[in-house]
């Protein structure tokens, strides 16, 4: 594939002996093998030019843009202009201080490019096994949950009913079709209730590792699908080892989910749900008080999500695009917590 090339240039030799602290950026280089990622995105992307002929920018220096962007907060325009005057950019991204960088554009078509592929799990499930491999990552155990996603878009109007966030309310098309809103911008979005306020927008189910909280897979489904339906899901995308303990909430408590789980041979840590007219057993009450201890740490995880990274509310239309931002996400969180622990 043509891609842009950089020779040696008189301003990269200063660059390269200006004195500078090491920064996080510098951190990440020396933690992930690069090379592998370079290769796969070589193969999946086969552009060899941009939209106006010039030659293509190597697909690892977008794929690093992308998550400078998590990072740093900021929008296309915003990276494209901290890419011209930020060295610690710069030299993560390996570009040539005398370069030309990418514009707001082309980041924007490369990132859509991916969703497109669907290739964004892949990559973050390459990243987790290379944090695998150097024992920052440990499957030892799942806990899973969900959480709502804001739509970018607000709906022009409110209908005055809506589907309750009930776990139990299995019938996910019926109310899909029912509750469907048509006159938003962003159509693939949903209704929902909770604690008493409505939301339209999308619903985010996740799973963390037990251990440390590092994000290991996840998916969007509009914000008024049940959480029990998108549990097998969840447990297959985690990549579990045989006896691994998996961790959720009373929202996913089903003799379904516990028969997976069986099917699996993974132990099962969903809480206990007080059946309808009856009450918990002290047994339960302190098994459910034991699980929730372990599984808060995927509540963490979207805390910082939706705190540190703005992601109570999606950045894109629709639901593929939705996906895609919260791979990125992922990707970055993940690498910032390794960085973290590498310290240690």
């Amino acid at each position: 594939m043509a891609i842009r090339q950089k020779g040696t240039r008189l301003g990269d030799y200063f660059l390269e002996h200006r004195r500078t602290k090491p920064t996080f950026l510098d951190e990440i280089n020396d933690l992930i093998d690069w090379q592998p990622i370079s290769a796969f995105l070589r193969k999946k992307i086969k552009r060899k030019a941009n939209a106006v002929g010039n030659p293509a920018y190597p697909p690892l220096v977008m794929f690093k843009i992308l998550l400078l962007q998590r990072w740093y907060n900021l929008s296309d325009p915003g990276v494209e202009q901290a890419l011209l005057d930020r060295l610690s950019f710069i030299r993560f991204t390996e570009f040539s201080i005398e370069d030309d960088v990418p514009d707001e554009t082309t980041i924007c078509r490369f990132r859509n490019g991916l969703i497109r592929l669907k290739v964004l799990d892949a990559l973050l499930d390459m990243l987790n096994h290379q944090l695998e491999k150097k024992g920052l990552l440990v499957r030892e155990g799942a806990a899973l949950d969900a959480s709502v996603i804001e739509s970018q878009r607000r709906p022009r109007k409110v209908v005055d009913v809506m589907p309750e966030d009930r776990a139990e309310n299995a019938d996910q098309q019926d109310s899909a079709a029912k509750f469907q809103v048509s006159y938003s911008d962003d159509e693939e979005a949903a209704w929902i209730c909770k604690r008493k306020r409505a939301y339209y927008g999308y619903k985010l189910h996740a799973a963390t590792d037990s251990h440390d909280g590092f994000l290991l897979c996840g998916h969007i489904t509009p914000a008024n699908f049940s959480d029990t339906g998108e549990f097998a899901r969840l447990v297959d995308d985690a990549e579990l080892d045989t006896g691994a303990w998996v961790y959720a909430d009373k929202g996913y408590c089903s003799g379904k989910n516990r028969d997976i789980l069986f099917e699996k041979e993974l132990e099962d840590g969903t809480m206990d749900k007080k059946p309808r007219g009856g009450r918990l057993t002290e047994l339960e009450k302190a098994r459910n008080l034991s699980i929730s201890s372990v599984r808060q740490i995927v509540e963490r995880a979207f805390g910082t999500l939706k705190r540190g990274y703005d992601f109570f509310r999606s950045r894109y239309i629709g639901q593929a695009k939705v996906e895609g931002e919260f791979h990125i996400l992922a990707m970055a969180f993940n690498l910032k917590k390794a960085v973290r622990l590498a310290r240690c």
